[in-house]
């Protein structure tokens, strides 16, 4: 088995104006699919991010503050999962609970060094 990180892409909820019931009825989504994961035991870990984001950038380290309201997407968070191959991980990003949203899933496999 390998191990991927699907990468969470999209607006921030406040950013799309959804009040606060839509955003617990959101959150249930997402912890009945974490759940689910969870439970056929291939999901490794993850969390969510917050939308304060501090780039530093360039041979000169140029430091910028943004909020999602300056970005129109966002890495909102990821898991990490473990599957056998690309196939299985898009599988399981089938219930991603922000596809409605315009959300997306950027699917990568973890390298893996020799020591």
């Amino acid at each position: 088995m390998k191990q991927f990180m699907m990468i969470f892409i999209g607006a921030d909820y406040t950013d799309l104006g959804l009040s606060p019931e839509e955003m617990q009825a959101r959150m249930g989504k997402w912890f009945a699919w974490g759940n689910k994961m969870g439970e056929a035991g291939i999901l490794k870990g993850g969390e969510a991010l917050t939308p304060q984001i501090r780039r530093v950038a360039g041979k000169d380290r140029v430091v910028t503050d943004l909020t999602s309201a300056e970005v129109k997407e966002i890495v909102g968070g990821y898991y990490t999962v473990e599957a056998k191959d690309f196939d299985a991980v898009q599988e399981i990003a089938k219930d991603f609970p922000d596809y409605d949203l315009g959300g997306t899933v950027e699917i990568r496999e973890i390298m893996v060094f020799d020591r």
